[in-house]
């Protein structure tokens, strides 16, 4: 995954609570293996209704997508996180998460920001018709025309992201250490011969 510093693009408002991963990518659509392709069937159900929110010209091209409390709630589907990514957004903005959503997004570098709901709202108030906001994920905060907010993130999370790490990633920064450890101690059993 590649690292994450900040962005600057238009935002996407999508203010409905408890989006289900079954609502951002249907069962249909999760017979494939391979992590692309899953933009074009992001809230395929919804997209039908020409009122959806993310039907709106000036949401085109967004890359910040702002949302209620509890996005990504329900089903563990890591395609849920393949989809928003794969259809171009890098950032989500929401009170909360469900935790599963927060960990697949975090693995493949899509940013989750958690936000008081108040600030989600003012951010929402401020580009309902597509404006621009910065996430700058160095400084914690969210940019706009009107000022800044500034957000918390678990320095984990934030240090995976910044420096494009999934666990795979940080295992193998380890990779001499786990050597050692390996010439040190070991197996007891012969898996040569298993």
């Amino acid at each position: 995954m590649k690292p994450f510093r900040s962005v600057t693009a238009r935002a996407a408002v999508l203010d409905r609570p408890d989006v289900d991963t079954d609502q951002i990518v249907p069962k249909q659509f999760l017979k494939r293996i391979e992590r692309t392709g899953y933009g074009e069937f992001l809230f395929y159900d919804w997209r039908k209704d020409p009122e959806f929110e993310l039907n709106r010209a000036a949401y085109d091209g967004a890359r910040i997508l702002l949302t209620g409390p509890n996005f990504g709630c329900g089903s563990s589907r890591e395609h849920a996180a393949w989809a928003l990514q794969d259809y171009g957004f890098e950032v989500v903005v929401a009170p909360s998460f469900g935790d599963i959503f927060f960990s697949n997004a975090v693995q493949i570098g899509l940013v989750p920001v958690i936000l008081r709901a108040p600030d989600v709202k003012s951010l929402m108030s401020a580009v309902v018709d597509g404006g621009e906001l910065t996430v700058d994920l160095e400084a914690q905060t969210i940019s706009r025309p009107a000022g800044v907010v500034s957000f918390e993130m678990d320095p984990f999370v934030r240090h995976s992201l910044l420096h494009g790490l999934d666990s795979i990633a940080r295992t193998l920064q380890l990779e001499d250490e786990i050597a050692a450890f390996e010439a040190r101690a070991p197996s007891p059993v012969r898996t040569t011969s298993l």
